[in-house]
């Protein structure tokens, strides 16, 4: 496991986190004084860099007894989480409230299916060093591996049984303990009012150009605000939802079983459909997320189902018939607020995420848009899948 993105909006970032480290290279020295900060109770064989996210600030800590724990040690990413404390803190209260739930196992059984994060010798989840730079340090999981796409039904409902048991084991937490780590994350009515300012603003007069992708987002906006208003309204309960459901947010064991989720910096308040419409919009387009040709666009149905069973499974024990209800419009919003967002960012002129071409962030609008389009078309058979799941486990 290592720091990524909350999704590719923060590309932007890396480039000056990239320069300041890069900057500042990391001698063994200094990293093995890190080390020393927290509460480890092995003695060091070799620290390496670890992982392929955008900022090489993971390392594998490998423990000299073979049989002992390896760590993990991350540079946190404050250019992205402005408050880390309370980032920290929301980490530690759903590992504690996880790990008590699942208590009854054998220690080391919980260990490998939940994170634990590693105090400070001075009893911190963190470690704020000269620099200000903040540090963590989580057991490393060993004989776990991830996937950043989804190849075969097997692993569609393993990813959908994971986070499904994630919701439901904290589904009796006072959500009250979390708080937003990354405000508006996922609020639909605040993503469309930063379209109409750019709209509005139109500063690199690119709006005549996209007059058909704003007539499509326009005649749909009142529907997708809906499960907002069902969660105002008190019908869909607030719950501490991941928020960040791609498929490589899940460690699989060398079986390809689902044993942990992790990447827990966006667990906020939320609604159940965020999580499933979210793993949806990466699982079932059969093209890429920015595919040219929107006609190469289709839905994998047979991996749609295959997740949706295992969700359903897992979360049998919690989901409201609402909640059910409303999973469909998460797959349809999900897609949708990142098509509004890409559009927002062409005429706002690429500011905020990473373009390779000209015009990248309106074909990447224009492809979100027609996966829109196909799941419209078949939104009955999507919720007929979800309707018949639901039926064998409820």
């Amino acid at each position: 496991m290592w720091i990524n993105a909350p999704d590719e909006g923060y590309l932007h970032l890396f480039p000056i986190f990239s320069a300041l480290m890069a900057d500042n290279k990391l001698t063994e020295y200094q990293l093995s004084d890190l080390v020393s900060k927290f509460n480890i109770d092995a003695q060091i064989a070799s620290i390496k860099p670890f992982g392929s996210g955008h900022i090489n600030d993971t390392y594998r800590i490998y423990n000299a007894d073979a049989e002992g724990h390896d760590y993990l040690l991350q540079r946190i990413n404050h250019y992205v989480f402005k408050n880390v404390p309370l980032l920290m803190s929301n980490i530690v209260h759903v590992t504690e409230h996880l790990k008590q739930k699942l208590s009854s196992l054998p220690k080391d059984e919980i260990e490998r299916m939940v994170l634990t994060v590693i105090e400070t010798k001075d009893r911190y989840p963190y470690f704020k060093d000269a620099a200000g730079n903040y540090w963590r340090m989580f057991y490393f999981l060993k004989g776990t591996k991830s996937y950043d796409q989804v190849t075969n039904e097997k692993q569609a409902f393993e990813g959908g049984k994971a986070f499904g048991a994630f919701q439901a084991l904290l589904s009796d937490m006072d959500v009250s303990r979390i708080k937003d780590t990354i405000p508006n994350f996922h609020d639909i009515e605040y993503r469309l009012n930063n379209l109409h300012n750019a709209i509005r603003s139109d500063k690199l007069h690119r709006v005549q150009y996209v007059s058909e992708e704003i007539s499509f987002i326009e005649n749909r906006s009142a529907d997708m605000g809906e499960i907002m208003r069902l969660g105002k309204a008190g019908i869909l309960p607030l719950r501490i939802v991941h928020n960040d459901t791609k498929f490589n947010n899940v460690l699989l064991d060398s079986g390809d079983k689902a044993q942990c989720v992790i990447d827990l910096d966006t667990v906020m308040p939320g609604y159940v459909a965020y999580d499933f419409g979210d793993s949806i919009r990466t699982i079932i387009n059969t093209a890429a997320e920015d595919e040219a040709d929107t006609a190469m666009i289709g839905l994998n149905i047979s991996l749609f189902e295959a997740y949706a069973k295992g969700y359903l499974q897992a979360a049998a024990g919690f989901i409201t018939e609402q909640e059910i209800n409303s999973l469909i419009k998460g797959v349809l919003l999900l897609p949708y607020i990142q098509a509004v967002r890409f559009l927002t960012d062409y005429l706002e002129g690429d500011v905020y995420f990473k373009i390779h071409t000209p015009g990248h962030n309106l074909q990447r609008a224009g492809a979100q848009l027609a996966l829109v389009k196909r799941l419209e078309s078949s939104k009955e058979k999507l919720e007929e899948i979800i309707i018949n799941n639901w039926n064998k486990v409820k």
